[in-house]
């Protein structure tokens, strides 16, 4: 079965066929850095991850470009707020993000267009949409005429007679219609401005998406993702302006992740529901946030919860678990070759529109499988299917390091919250030892049921006695 994605634009399953053979130009849109990025962008960036990892695994050659927003109301509103400039406030939240984006695990794309490195490139396509009328100056801001485009609402599949009739009195009355939006805004005191043909200013939101990926990717190119919030207005904006401006398709295949809520309600710091990367990755795994996002189809809403992500952790330990009961098994794995059957079942999966949670199904029912044979000690065919098992993990992302850092992360994790040190463990198992020595099981077992209390499961090994959280 070759690969079919869900496109917005058509409503459809379609068959994907990149515009060059064996190569993919794939263009999502990044964060506004203004603000710590938060589990909705979590989910959002896993999504895009999984579609990045699978094309690459299918052969691709993959071409990859998320953007940063650095220029913004909000993050001007923030600058002028800490007395700050607006490029000490995007270069600070630029880099909590790439420390973000490495504790999930994401991969680098290929390049991160920064807004306000592309200021000439924004002018420039300016000037086209107004060569071509389809943008007007009033008073140094440059607008989009949107009755100008008769495209406009194809993406969302809205009606611009629907659209005006339910339009909210605008606070600007310069535009020639309450759609028009801006490309250019005419600078103000306190705000980062760059000389222009219409003067001094800053570019609309829409415009900079539109510039960056023309100027990476050309157009059109293949994929253009984000979430499903951006939908309305900003992708079917860079629609208007793009093909407007070059009379082409900005993209082939438009992808939309589903939103999130949390505990079934929308993230508000408000409601005390609304949690940062940063704050999630101190409490659990990452392992454990990529698998809670890949239990949904990308496309569905999608619902947060701690408890969730617990059950999701737990999951993913089953996976590791497994893999290094394998690993301790004796069994010969050099030059194996991962069992075509399996490989294909997960392949049929993944290229129904980058199923997820089917693919998960398959392998736990292939870790249930393994663990029943390695029970059972029939070791005939077991090296096949473990290397099919962690080749589908890795395909996903779930194995981006060995049982080992796995379980001494989980160890780490649990000190930390506990507020142990593993010293006070280590101190307490050589007590054990000493009382085993000594033939002294009563109090051994005291030690072992103490530490039992305290989630941890000490176990005897002829390499000596080990320990893990449970």
């Amino acid at each position: 079965m070759s690969l079919k994605i869900f496109n917005t634009l058509s409503g459809e399953k379609e068959d994907f066929v990149p515009l060059t053979p064996g190569e993919v130009r794939m263009y999502v849109c990044g964060v506004t850095v203004y603000d710590s990025s938060h589990i909705g962008h979590a989910r959002s960036l896993l999504t895009f991850d999984t579609i990045y990892r699978y094309l690459k695994f299918s052969g691709y050659r993959v071409q990859f470009v998320r953007n940063f927003t650095d220029v913004d109301d909000k993050i001007i509103k923030k600058a002028n707020d800490q007395k700050s400039s607006c490029e000490t406030i995007t270069d600070c939240y630029i880099e909590e993000f790439h420390r973000d984006a490495e504790s999930l695990g994401l991969l680098a794309p290929s390049l991160e267009p920064r807004a306000t490195l592309h200021i000439a490139e924004i002018i420039e396509l300016i000037q086209k949409l107004e060569e071509r009328q389809l943008a007007y100056r009033v008073d140094g801001d440059v607008f989009f005429s949107v009755p100008g485009f008769p495209g406009y609402g194809k993406l969302s599949r809205k009606r611009i007679d629907e659209l005006e009739a339910g339009a909210r009195v605008e606070i600007d009355e310069r535009k020639k219609s309450p759609l028009d939006f801006a490309l250019w805004k005419s600078s103000k005191a306190g705000e980062p401005s760059w000389e222009s043909p219409w003067g001094p200013g800053r570019p609309g939101w829409h415009i900079e998406c539109s510039a960056m990926s023309s100027k990476y990717l050309g157009q059109p190119f293949d994929i253009h993702g984000g979430g499903r919030d951006l939908m309305f207005p900003h992708h079917e904006n860079e629609i208007a302006q793009s093909e407007g401006a070059f009379g082409l398709p900005l993209a082939r295949y438009w992808m939309h992740n589903g939103l999130l809520t949390v505990n079934g309600e929308k993230m508000s710091k408000s409601l005390g529901n609304y949690f940062t990367i940063e704050e999630i990755l101190q409490e659990h795994d990452p392992v454990a946030v990529r698998q809670l996002f890949l239990t949904s189809h990308y496309r569905s809403p999608g619902d947060f919860s701690k408890e969730a992500l617990q059950e999701a952790g737990r999951a993913a330990e089953r996976i590791y678990e497994t893999i290094e009961r394998i690993a301790c098994s004796g069994i010969n794995r050099q030059n194996t070759v991962a069992d075509a059957s399996l490989m294909s079942s997960f392949c049929q999966e993944m290229n129904d529109d980058f199923n997820t949670p089917r693919a998960l199904a398959l392998i736990f029912d292939e870790v249930r499988s393994l663990n029943r044979l390695l029970d059972a000690k029939q070791n005939d065919g077991i090296a096949e299917r473990a290397s099919a098992l962690e080749t589908m993990c890795e395909a996903l992302g779930l194995l981006q390091d060995g049982p080992e850092a796995f379980f001494s992360r989980k160890k780490a994790r649990w000190l930390r919250q506990q507020g142990f040190a593993e010293e006070e463990v280590q101190k307490a198992i050589a007590a054990r030892d000493e009382a085993r020595m000594n033939k002294d099981w009563r109090e051994a077992d005291r030690i072992r049921n103490e530490l039992l209390a305290k989630g941890i499961v000490v176990e005897d090994t002829r390499g000596g006695t080990t320990w893990k959280v449970r």
